[in-house]
């Protein structure tokens, strides 16, 4: 893969980090996220690191849903033949389940919000994908799935802004809110495909320029679409539908921390 990666720090900086470092672990050390149990580098211990749900191939080449067997070639799941989706294909870093769904709770709900530097961190694996290991990610943008605004008043942050820019930091790749949700939707558990997708229907548009800034310029851009848990992909589908057909932007790609 090829990204620019974080900064460089100033001179000054690289003198003065090992110091900070050490007065940091003395009053703060560095622990699992997971079972708290001491660690020198990470965010987890290896027992923890090693027992973490991650995904792996073969899965469907549109929704990234997993699958056991003897796979060798790319295939479509039977859940998107027959479905129009507006991302290219969407890939997650770990499934929904035990560990990874309590960490995902409680950034989201508990306002966790060290927890986004271990997600991130998780989320850099979707990076080795190979349909994107080849791209110069450098030049594509990193877009969170946006918040309702008295949703995101509510919790007081939109998870996926946050992992947008800690995964910005990490690799390099810009990040911008493109997207802004226009309207609050039911909730999409119970609800069918076709209601599901009527639900989320003109639930998001571009972000309209400020006075003191310029838009976003999505034109010809490819897009790295940003969400903590991939469920059906309409949400997802959506919010790729308007950046492509009202921003412009080429190719949308969709990466989460989690697969439902």
């Amino acid at each position: 893969m090829s990204f620019p990666g974080p900064p460089a720090p100033s001179r000054l900086l690289r003198l003065l980090q090992p110091v900070w470092r050490a007065w940091v672990d003395l009053v703060y050390p560095r622990l699992c996220c997971v079972c708290k149990a001491p660690v020198e580098e990470g965010w987890f211990c290896g027992g923890c690191a090693d027992a973490l749900p991650l995904v792996e191939a073969p899965y469907c080449n549109v929704c990234g849903e997993v699958y056991e067997g003897a796979i060798t070639q790319e295939f479509r799941c039977g859940n998107c033949s027959g479905r129009r989706l507006e991302f290219e294909f969407a890939v997650a870093a770990c499934h929904a389940e035990g560990v990874m769904r309590e960490l995902i709770h409680q950034f989201k709900y508990e306002r966790r919000l060290h927890l986004r530097g271990a997600l991130a961190t998780l989320m850099l694996r979707v990076l080795e994908e190979p349909r994107l290991a080849g791209e110069n990610l450098g030049e594509w943008l990193l877009v969170p799935v946006p918040l309702h605004r008295s949703r995101e008043k509510e919790r007081e942050f939109n998870q996926s802004w946050e992992l947008c820019t800690r995964l910005s930091r990490l690799t390099g790749i810009p990040a911008a809110k493109a997207l802004v949700r226009t309207r609050e939707t039911d909730q999409q558990a119970g609800l069918s495909r076709e209601e599901r997708l009527k639900n989320l229907r003109g639930a998001f548009a571009m972000r309209p320029a400020r006075r003191w800034q310029r838009a976003t310029e999505l034109k010809g851009r490819h897009i790295l679409l940003v969400d903590d848990v991939f469920t059906t992909g309409a949400t997802t589908s959506e919010c790729a539908r308007v950046l492509r057909r009202e921003g412009g932007a080429e190719k949308v790609v969709v990466i989460t921390t989690t697969r439902g």
